[in-house]
């Protein structure tokens, strides 16, 4: 009676793996209709967020002194918010840690609510233009 179990056990095994080896996935063909404007828009799109240290947007100081103050309060930052990217910036003679890049004065007030939380003395600014020499 086992052996009769185990050749049948054997036997539909050995059927089964000659069904996958015959077996193919199914390929098709997807085509995608739509406006050539769609991807003048994500062109347009990816240029204006390319665009992240322009002079014309807002950004958090939330920390200006020393250097290793700066980076300390950089990594705090990114530790307790990842929403918004920050970074340590050198303006003579202190070194500053900025926070974001916000299109318009509304978003920059919204995000300094939260930021303000865990930096009391954080305000926001448009950094100063850049004079090509």
């Amino acid at each position: 009676m086992k052996l009769l179990k185990l050749r049948n056990t054997g036997l539909i095994l050995a059927v089964l793996l000659a069904f996958t080896s015959v077996c193919n996935a199914q390929q098709g063909e997807a085509i995608v209709n739509q406006d050539n404007e769609i991807t003048r828009l994500l062109e347009l799109k990816k240029d204006i967020n390319s665009d992240e240290n322009s002079s014309s947007r807002y950004k958090i100081q939330i920390y200006s002194g020393r250097r290793a103050s700066a980076e300390k309060a950089d990594s705090d930052f990114r530790h307790s918010n990842g929403q918004w990217s920050s970074k340590v910036v050198y303006e003579t003679p202190n070194y500053k840690t900025w926070v974001g890049s916000f299109r318009s004065r509304l978003e920059a007030d919204r995000a300094l609510l939260r930021v303000k939380r865990k930096f009391p003395n954080a305000f926001i600014f448009k950094p100063k233009k850049k004079k090509d020499n």
